[in-house]
């Protein structure tokens, strides 16, 4: 290495919102350290810079305590001594969907805005791990560079670096995701602290460089040498400018200088030597030992996990496409952008890697679960008035001829593929307001006495649908109309269920429920009391509970799918650690209980119960090694030998046009330090398998690699993980089960966390964490669906991505309407295509959908639209103009799309 080196000293501190501390406490020491900064930066000019953590929420905290420090603040930012964004928080990549990214990206763009320009920096301190596609994010974001710190090489706990053999060469590295875009990375191979608290004192400045600088050296490619002035949460370092200039008496031949990432990049741009190392596609620490990849945070607090994917979901699938349709028709108000972006806001929150991983103190997590139901009542706020526009522009007037009573109901699809599905929606069958008169005894007696009977469920065409209906009885509401004081009144409830069926994507159906003399169609999907069966699945439930599931189309038999599987947990909230000679306790040798449940035309479910014993927590051992900070990997505790009931009830159903399996467990736990999980074995020949995360379905192995010591090889999935084999596959989908595995037990099984208790934080010290246990009732959802070996092609991952999107239903009255009782706003042709988003653009009122390339090979979008839109053009997730897309005679736009390509399309009126 040459001696004319520069050492690029970037002062910054890494902000987890919360973690070890509350959010509160944390909160409190940042407006101390910014007010410290603002005013390092008035009295001192050679304090040249300061990082902000690559996060505009650190403004929004500071501000709401100290708002008259905007100006000060706005103006240390223009001048480019205070560097913001690109980010609103630095989330976790693997827990978080990938529209939560884009708007994370968006949002933080637009709060930068407001003070000075956004630093186009990629940063990833301390991120557990990248997807893939991060690459092209950036690329779509005006970035060109990523800056991360886990991934590529270990890096343990209290900010431990491992030594050894890496996927790059250097601590530069050319990072390339799977459509092909590639960014210049840097690896904080030495942390992202490694040039903290920087010594005054000659002697200790001395030995601090001698050791530090060699360190670098050691990955880097180049005399650009960078050293990271700060760590979590540390106070500035005031005396710096002192002690840069004391490294440069010492080191006369290094340039030191208090630097920032745009000069240290352009630095490194300019001083590239050696050909750097191309890393491809997921950043996962696969080449290691395998036991802090920190993967594990996946099954941390399941519950957090499965209220993230409901408010992503009915945030991004639900509130963003039903408010954009109703903007678009000018049915309801206007699209909601400042709602959305507190929602937004309110879920991001909780998406840093400390908060959504489940790896902090309880009082952190307690403050979470309340952000997820703000954020959810607002997404369903917007929710509701957007469906009761939306229907009341159908046209249901073809209603009338059956009669005065029918009651029109209208069902949403708003998943990007037409879809078929059960829908449940409650329907006041009657409704007394206590404004005509009705006193409440009054109107409870006639609602009360209101004849039901004679009932059914009809389509526009008059057709009847199989429905079952299940009377709620009397229930008190109201309204809260805008022009009004709120309007209460009793009604008469009842719950209709059926099947929808071939509902538009992006539209909706509209059925009523009727007078009729007619006769129900009468069917089953029950065949004895222990198999379910439509056109395209068999189920058989054997005795220890487990089932049989045949493929019907390929005649493909899974066995055994659906077992439970329990072992201790001696780790943490990072990191799963069985005790060692454990044998798992599984419920093959179990005598369930097995009854019919339901058995209606439209579906058939069968309950299965499991009565269970399991030891009630790890062994006295286990608390005596905690205290001692005995390293996970060395502790020696076992299982108690006191047993606690475990009692699962499981539901596996079958819809009549059903393509999958839809499962249910619930079960109250009552014990301590272990992991439950569900076992699919699958028996299929591969060694690969496919998993959802963000926009794309990457490969990865099933064999981890030679380096790889832990006996778990545990990952993340987002949506389901699909292992096929040429002719058949099958595919695991989940709600908020963001942890799996695949058994390499010779029948590539796989394995679904469905909790995991532990009782402490783990990492540099104790932190007991009693409600990271997990104690008491847990719900759990996921679907099988079988398939013909090609996922893609199939449809089976397109019914994974419906499974997690909720129904929206409406109930209306007879009336006209502009829209058609069937209505489709788009038509759009492309199988290899996922579907992920539909919203408004704020500052072009612009309609803007987008889709992904599941496959790695070059695919086709065509897309027409029925909605009062001039022209296409192709924007970026920023959503910026592009391109105009020409559209043929009849409207309909073709677009060549590369693999694994993240497209956004506008539409323009």
């Amino acid at each position: 290495m040459s001696t004319k080196r520069t050492a690029h000293i970037i002062s910054h501190t890494h902000w987890d919102r919360e973690w070890y501390l509350p959010y509160e406490k944390h909160h409190v020491r940042l407006i101390m350290l910014v007010d410290t900064l603002l005013d390092k930066l008035d009295q001192d000019q050679n304090y040249r810079s300061f990082f902000l953590d690559g996060q505009t929420i650190i403004l929004e905290d500071y501000l709401g305590v100290r708002p008259d420090q905007k100006d000060r603040l706005a103006k240390f930012i223009q001048d480019g001594r205070i560097l913001i964004g690109p980010w609103y928080i630095l989330q976790d990549a693997f827990l978080t969907s990938g529209e939560a990214n884009v708007r994370n990206m968006q949002i933080g763009h637009q709060d930068a805005n407001r003070f000075g320009p956004v630093s186009k920096i990629g940063y990833f301190p301390d991120t557990f791990g990248l997807v893939g596609q991060t690459p092209q994010l950036m690329q779509q974001s005006g970035i060109t560079n990523v800056l991360f710190g886990r991934g590529v090489k270990p890096t343990g706990f209290n900010n431990t670096v491992s030594d050894g053999d890496y996927e790059s060469s250097f601590s530069e590295l050319i990072w390339e995701g799977p459509d092909g875009s590639q960014v210049l990375g840097i690896l904080f191979a030495n942390w992202y602290n490694n040039g903290w608290e920087i010594p005054v004192d000659r002697e200790e400045a001395k030995a601090y460089w001698e050791q530090k600088l060699a360190d670098v050296e050691k990955y880097a490619s180049m005399d650009e040498l960078l050293f990271m002035n700060g760590c979590d949460h540390q106070p500035i370092q005031l005396d710096l400018p002192e002690a840069i200039q004391v490294a440069r008496e010492l080191y006369p031949e290094t340039t030191f200088i208090h630097s920032n990432f745009n000069d240290y990049l352009q630095a490194v741009q300019r001083s590239l030597k050696h050909e750097l190392s191309i890393v491809k596609g997921e950043l996962r620490s696969q080449r290691t030992d395998g036991w802090n990849t920190l993967v594990n945070t996946a099954s941390a607090r399941v519950y957090l996990k499965q209220m993230n994917q409901l408010g992503q979901a009915m945030l991004e699938k639900v509130a963003e496409p039903l408010a954009a349709l109703a903007h678009v028709l000018q049915v309801g108000d206007k699209y909601p952008h400042h709602l959305f972006t507190y929602a937004w806001k309110t879920l991001m929150q909780n998406h840093p890697h400390d908060s959504i991983c489940g790896c902090s103190i309880d009082d952190v997590h307690r403050e979470m679960v309340t952000r997820f139901d703000k954020s959810r009542h607002v997404a369903e706020a917007i929710v509701d008035e957007s469906k009761r526009a939306i229907a009341e522009a159908v046209d249901t007037s073809g209603f009338a001829r059956t009669g005065d009573n029918a009651l029109p109901v209208i069902v949403m699809n708003t998943s990007g593929w037409e879809r078929t599905g059960v829908v449940s929606i409650e329907l006041d069958a009657l409704r007394l307001y206590f404004r005509d008169g009705y006193t409440q005894e009054e109107a409870s007696d006639i609602v009360k006495a209101a004849d039901l009977s004679g009932m059914m469920l009809v389509d526009e065409n008059g057709s009847a649908i199989p429905c079952t209906s299940q009377h709620l009885g009397l229930q008190f509401g109201y309204d809260l109309p805008e022009d009004k004081f709120r309007q209460p009144y009793m009604c008469r409830k009842v719950k209709l269920t059926f099947e929808a069926e071939n509902v538009p994507a992006l539209g909706l159906k509209a059925y009523a429920w009727v007078k009729s003399e007619a006769e129900m169609p009468v069917s089953s999907i029950l065949v004895g009391d222990r198999v379910l069966e439509n056109d395209a699945l068999k189920i058989e439930i054997v005795d220890n509970g487990s089932f049989n599931l045949t493929d019907k189309i390929n005649g493909r038999i899974y066995r055994e799918l659906g077992m439970y599987e329990n072992t201790g947990d001696i780790g943490n909230e990072y990191i799963y650690k069985q005790p060692a000679g454990e044998t798992p306790r599984t419920t093959n040798e179990v005598v369930a209980q097995i009854r019919v449940l339901q058995d209606s035309p439209y579906q058939a479910s069968i309950e299965i119960v499991h009565d269970w014993e399991i030891p009630a927590s790890a062994d006295e051992v286990l608390e005596e090694e905690q205290r001692s900070l005995i390293h996970f990997q060395h502790r020696k505790a076992q299982r108690s030998e006191l047993m606690v009931p475990m009692q699962i009830r499981t539901v596996v159903s079958l819809s009549r046009s059903g393509k999958g399996v839809e499962i249910s467990a619930t079960f109250n736990n009552q014990a301590k330090d272990h992991r439950l999980r569900m076992l699919f074995p699958t028996d299929l020949n591969t060694q690969v398998h496919r998993v959802d995360t963000m926009f794309e379905i990457p490969q990865r192995d099933i064999l981890p690699a030679a380096k790889w010591e832990n006996p778990s090889n545990t990952q993340h999935q987002q949506a389901f993980v699909d292992i096929n084999q040429a002719g058949a596959g099958l595919v695991v989908a989940n709600l908020g089960l963001n942890e799996y595995e695949v058994l390499r037990d010779g029948r590539n099984t796989i394995a679904v966390t469905l909790l995991r208790a532990v009782g402490e934080l783990g990492d540099w010290g104790l932190f007991p964490t009693p409600e990271a246990q997990c104690q008491g009732e847990h719900t759990v959802r996921m679907a099988i669906i079988p398939h013909n070996g090609d996922g893609v092609q199939s449809g089976a991952y397109a019914k994974a991505y419906q499974f997690q999107i909720p129904w929206t239903s409406c109930q209306t009255d007879i009336h006209q309407g502009r829209m058609a009782p069937t209505f489709a706003p788009f038509q759009w042709e492309g199988n290899k295509m996922a579907f992920s988003s539909m919203k408004i653009n704020e500052g072009t009122d612009d309609l803007l959908l987008r889709w992904y390339n599941m496959d790695f090979q070059k695919a086709e979008l065509k897309l027409s639209s029925n909605l009062p839109y001039y022209y296409f053009y192709k924007s970026s997730i920023m959503e910026d103009y592009g391109h105009r897309i020409e559209s043929d005679t009849d409207g309909q736009m073709t677009l060549p799309i590369g693999a694994c390509e993240i497209v956004t399309i506008g539409m323009n009126r």
